[in-house]
């Protein structure tokens, strides 16, 4: 499930790309793993293996991945079909818990914003252009108001179709689509481009199908520098996507009856998700009911610091990778790599 040391500095850059949503990451650790059975023995060791209690909140470690290796398609094929699941699902869900947690940051400042619009006050010029990054990233037809009208009349109803749009996808959902959509990370489009979800693109970018539907147009599936990268991409394509405007309705209907936001039920504004349609939902569901996905619903972060997790094809590849991050840090190197990437 990881990234092998491939370009020295440059794969050390993928890595720290992930920091830069906490400014923190200069004290943070940075751990390096090589072979399955290490990263299961680490895992265990960070009781974060095996079956989980039902009834009891699942409590997520804070580790990001930093990529999928080619090496996974081999070696998922030697390993029991169960551990094979399991190690996908261990190291993606802290990716989805991390964009909901950026999600309902944002929901609390758009919440913010539009309390002192109701209370006569003016918003920053930070909170404006903040405003129009959001409405253009959801696809909010009033987007060009936050410019030309920054009044309250014409911000409130930005913000409430924001939030309307920007809310939280349950972990359960997004494991198991990506767990259908990538094979469990074994498909050419996860490994070559670390792409958990399917997503399409057009425009000559991203990784083309074996079998490219021309009547389709240049459609490609879009590729990512890091698994993160993927799962954001996917929050905003259900957030935003007419396709998914039922998905959208569901929750928010949920939400305003004071419900569980529930995998189950959301996954049935997912019918064109796929070409397949119900069929894809139906899957789907069972994909989530079989793997007991839904015990992820409502996991949260455990208390403690992000950590950071690169993979290493052996052990010496291991030991020459972490003596590169000592260096980086000792240089100052590291804190520039992070000014530099700005992805908050």
């Amino acid at each position: 499930m990881f990234k092998e040391k491939t370009a020295g500095f440059a794969a050390l850059l993928l890595l720290m790309t992930l920091s830069t949503f906490n400014s923190a990451i200069r004290a943070q650790e940075v751990i390096v793993l090589s072979g399955h059975e290490e990263v299961i023995d680490w895992l265990k060791a960070e009781d974060w293996w095996g079956e989980e209690k039902r009834g009891r909140q699942l409590q997520v470690p804070r580790v990001m991945i930093t990529g999928i290796p080619k090496r996974w398609q081999k070696t998922s094929a030697t390993l029991p079909v169960q551990t094979k699941k399991e190690l996908f699902y261990r190291f993606i869900v802290p990716l989805v818990i991390h964009a909901n947690t950026m999600i309902l940051d944002r929901r609390e400042r758009l919440a913010k914003i539009d309390t002192a619009l109701a209370a006569g006050k003016n918003i920053s010029a930070e909170d404006r252009d903040w405003l129009h990054q959001v409405a253009a990233i959801l696809r909010i037809s009033e987007g060009d108001s936050v410019d030309t009208l920054p009044t309250a009349e014409t911000l409130r109803p930005i913000i409430e179709q924001a939030l309307y749009k920007l809310d939280i996808i349950p972990a359960g959902l997004a494991l198991g689509q990506a767990a259908y959509e990538s094979g469990y990370g074994t498909s050419r489009f996860a490994v070559a481009g670390n792409a958990l979800f399917g997503q399409w693109t057009f425009g000559g970018e991203g990784l083309v199908p074996e079998q490219q539907r021309t009547n389709l147009g240049d459609h490609r599936i879009a590729s990512y520098d890091w698994p993160f990268d993927s799962v954001r991409g996917y929050f905003i394509n259900l957030s935003s996507h007419p396709a998914y405007e039922d998905f959208r309705r569901l929750r928010a209907e949920l939400r305003a009856a004071g419900k569980p936001l529930s995998s189950m039920v959301l996954a049935d504004g997912l019918i064109r998700y796929s070409e397949r349609g119900q069929a894809y939902v139906d899957t789907l569901k069972g994909i989530m009911r079989v793997n007991k996905l839904i015990i992820a619903d409502d996991a949260v972060f455990r208390d403690e610091p992000m950590r950071f997790i690169v993979g290493a094809e052996d052990q010496t590849a291991a030991a020459n990778l972490k003596t590169e991050i000592k260096a980086l840090r000792a240089s100052g190197e590291l804190e520039k790599i992070i000014d530099r990437m700005k992805l908050e």
